[in-house]
């Protein structure tokens, strides 16, 4: 018998697209929701998004692996909810729903009667989240929210690149999966308090509020500290060896974030450790370009490899500098069982990046694949049909302990 998971009987209305409450709901669904994602008749942009999984060349292009990243475990309908019929339809669903996500600009879903507000007096238990650019409200509240915008507007591309280079985006949508991670945390917390009062209640977030809220001890050395951090680098801009370096074959980073460390890592390369220029952290940070010049002429005549085996023996974080496909061909990933197979109806078994989060005493990760557009429309007529393997069909139970 399948373990059951922490929100087996939570239902999810999810009207989100692209990349923020896609992630906020897939990770709803890891643990047992049941995430009706409505889309609009053309479906979620991201849907088009490259890259996909066939060859175009040979016209079948296959499916988009952007959309196939973050839509695990859910169910499809389609809406357009510019109709009477598709807001009354959308209406239906909230009436029994646990949770409404919803990543439109602020006001939109009022213009078109569904107000979040409203549907959470029809349904008082409705816990409903709210994920924007830039929060609701403010000067800033009417902007649309893209990732690379709220990477900039958010101070995070002043903090990324070279030194002397220019302002660089993260290489992954950060704003988006943050403020999808701070959007599912909510909707839990949400869900917890609704155990105690029997209501529920709005959350809101934003990309810039997930960016702002990581900011850590660069954000509190100038809020705290009136110190305005700027780009290092590789580097840490407090901790020093801290970074890459440079052996034979290869470039590996070190981290030597304690004195404890510091010890062990001058021994193994052949440092004095108690010269007064590199004694404790606070020098070695002042004069970083020197000692990163003389580490680097430590192991330059060294492989990648001996070098890695040297310190780990004597417990100093290092690792090599991976690729993303090296990351998925690593064993300590597939150890973990970090690559997700699915049974999708159209491609057969795939791989997926998963869930970060193992548990003990729940059930494993939704093995539902991502929905084709508009899968479960028969859905509509009885939405609490549950999932049933791998194709998605449903069964026509209620899910145990679902709020009818």
């Amino acid at each position: 018998m399948t373990a059951a998971r922490a929100l087996d009987g939570i239902r999810v209305v999810d009207l989100t697209r692209a990349l923020a409450g896609p992630y906020a709901t897939m990770m709803l669904a890891d643990i047992g929701a049941d995430v009706i994602k409505v889309e609009p008749p053309g479906g979620d942009d991201s849907r088009g998004w490259l890259p996909f999984t066939g060859d175009a060349d040979s016209g079948d292009p296959g499916i988009s692996a952007y959309f196939l990243s973050a839509n695990r475990g859910k169910r499809s309908v389609t809406l357009d909810l510019k109709t009477e019929e598709g807001a009354e339809a959308l209406r239906r669903l909230c009436a029994d729903a646990d949770v409404l996500v919803e990543n439109y600009r602020p006001g939109l879903l009022k213009r078109l009667g569904l107000d979040p507000a409203e549907l959470r007096e029809a349904n008082p238990r409705l816990v409903t989240l709210s994920i924007t650019g830039f929060g609701s409200g403010g000067p800033d509240g009417h902007r649309p929210g893209f990732d690379q915008i709220a990477q900039a507007e958010a101070g995070l591309m002043s903090l990324t690149g070279a030194v002397d280079g220019e302002p660089t985006r993260v290489g992954l949508p950060i704003s988006d999966l943050l403020a999808g991670m701070f959007g599912a945390f909510g909707v839990m917390a949400a869900l917890a308090e609704r155990e105690r009062t029997g209501r529920g209640q709005p959350v809101e977030t934003s990309l810039l509020a997930s960016v702002a809220a990581v900011h850590s001890f660069q954000g509190a050395g100038w809020l705290a500290a009136g110190k305005a951090p700027g780009r290092t680098g590789n580097r840490h801009p407090s901790i020093a060896p801290y970074g890459t370096f440079r052996c034979r074959d290869a470039d590996i980073v070190i981290a030597v974030g304690s004195e404890s460390l510091w010890k062990r890592f001058a021994a193994a390369v052949g440092l004095d450790p108690d010269r007064h220029d590199i004694a404790t952290n606070s020098a070695r940070v002042r004069h970083v370009d020197a000692l990163e010049a003389e580490v680097n002429a430590l192991l330059t005549d060294r492989d990648a490899d001996e070098v890695l085996k040297i310190l780990d023996e004597r417990g100093i974080p290092a690792g090599r500098i991976r690729s993303v496909p090296e990351v998925w061909e690593w064993d300590q990933v597939r150890h973990l069982g970090l690559a997700h197979t699915l049974r999708h109806p159209v491609l057969g078994d795939v791989e997926v990046p998963g869930g970060a989060l193992q548990y003990g005493g729940s059930g494993a990760a939704s093995d539902v694949p991502p929905p084709l557009l508009g899968q479960h429309q028969a859905d509509l007529d009885d939405p609490w049909r549950t999932r049933n393997g791998a194709d998605g069909c449903g069964t026509d139970e209620d899910p145990p302990g679902a709020s009818r």
